[in-house]
């Protein structure tokens, strides 16, 4: 009997990948181009995408016949991964979570300036290949900014609504960082908090993956009442995963929102991360405008605060 699914994907690896273009050139496929693809082929009922990542995406009324016939015996035995599947170890940072499922990641830790924004995006089948073909991946590997703003735009277009924002500006960190002196638990805070708020407007969310960081009881004990009824996974190099990709990037682009809001006001660009040039960014504006403009705008708790007061004043 063949298996009723309209969506799979799996990750390739170079010898299955030769394999399958082979299949999808001989002729009686209509093969095309789409971004960060080797190339998407289509037949009857089936589409099937072939990422530059490894990452190949099925879709179609035909998807199981597809699997049964062609990418099972040929290829892999994925068959056998479906039918006797179980979810992947939190410790494993190569399993592959199932779709549907929400990703959650922050942007702004180890930046000097700026907030601290968690997100959290939920991710069915649907939404996978229109997500890949717009460019989703881990944020850090897009430089661009305005690539960032523009994939985050479309992430907000294909999820519908399906996605959650945190953002601790300068002063609220600060306040929070002084009663809970801990970074993780406060970032554990954040996502116990953003997940809840996703939770609320999409309820057909059973699971979740976030980056580790830290003791992996951190998220778990900061749950609120709809995160404890979840399956919450932790896995390192979590944005390999698309739905935690996707949150990568909705909060990097608000990270870089908020950041511009906050220099606006001085009349200053605000650098990102904690350089030698933020060093001498926060000391300008201190002198401009005082040592009080610090917490209005920057984590006070990183040593590049102590740095530069003790060169303006070291009395301060």
């Amino acid at each position: 009997m063949i298996i009723n699914i309209k969506s799979y994907s799996l990750k390739l690896t170079q010898i299955q990948l030769a394999k399958l273009t082979k299949i999808v050139n001989d002729g009686t496929w209509d093969l095309g181009e789409i971004p960060y693809a080797h190339w998407k082929a289509k037949k009857e009922n089936v589409s099937v995408a072939a990422y530059n990542s490894g990452k190949c995406v099925i879709q179609g009324k035909g998807t199981g016949e597809f699997l049964e016939f062609i990418l099972e015996p040929q290829i892999t035995g994925v068959l056998d991964d479906i039918h006797s599947s179980s979810p992947p170890s939190e410790n494993d940072a190569d399993a592959s979570l199932p779709l549907p499922h929400a990703g959650i990641d922050e942007s702004g830790k180890g930046d000097y300036f700026g907030p601290l924004v968690i997100a959290t995006v939920f991710v069915d089948q649907s939404m996978e290949c229109a997500l890949l073909d717009a460019g989703v991946k881990d944020s850090k590997i897009i430089k661009s900014e305005k690539k960032i703003i523009k994939i985050a735009s479309e992430i907000r277009n294909i999820v519908k609504g399906k996605f959650a924002i945190v953002a601790i500006g300068p002063e609220a960190y600060n306040r929070l960082y002084d009663n809970i002196k801990n970074l993780n638990k406060l970032l554990a805070w954040g996502h116990a908090r953003v997940l809840e708020d996703l939770l609320t407007k999409t309820p057909e969310c059973k699971v979740a993956l976030s980056d580790k960081f830290g003791n992996e009881s951190l998220i778990k004990n900061a749950l609120l009442e709809q995160g404890k009824k979840i399956t919450l996974h932790q896995k390192t190099k979590g944005e390999s995963d698309i739905a935690v990709a996707a949150a990568s990037i909705i909060a990097r682009d608000e990270f870089v929102r908020r950041l511009h809001q906050l220099g606006e006001p001085l009349g200053i660009e605000l650098p990102k991360g904690a350089s030698a040039k933020v060093e001498e960014m926060a000391r300008e504006a201190v002198l401009t405008h005082g040592r009080d403009v610090l917490a209005k705008i920057a984590k006070l708790h990183f040593k590049t605060t102590t740095k530069i007061m003790a060169t303006i004043n070291p009395e301060w």
